[in-house]
């Protein structure tokens, strides 16, 4: 294989996770703190995997043009829910 096919298998399999595992469980916990809930550990700990793994991907990402919307869009997301959750802690 080479490393192109490489580059767009790992970016499907990426994307794939991210619609279907990722992006659902983060959408709840963005209703969840704008409704004024705090993060548990579990959700904590989420976000820490979902950090991690942009770190991972942002090479890929920077050759890839067509991935950096929906990238900036999920690191956008992630970025939300923490400034609220941080928001939710400060006003308890």
């Amino acid at each position: 294989m080479n490393e192109v096919s490489k580059d767009v298998g790992v970016a499907v399999a990426l994307l794939d996770r991210f619609e279907k595992f990722r992006l659902p469980r983060a959408v709840e916990i963005k209703e969840r703190v704008d409704r004024g809930e705090k993060l548990g550990d579990d959700d904590i700990a989420f976000l820490e995997r979902i950090l991690e793994d942009a770190e991972d991907i942002k090479k890929l990402v920077d050759e890839r043009p067509e991935l950096q919307k929906i990238y900036s869009q999920a690191v956008g997301l992630y970025s939300d829910i923490t400034d609220k959750a941080l928001e939710n802690e400060q006003g308890s």
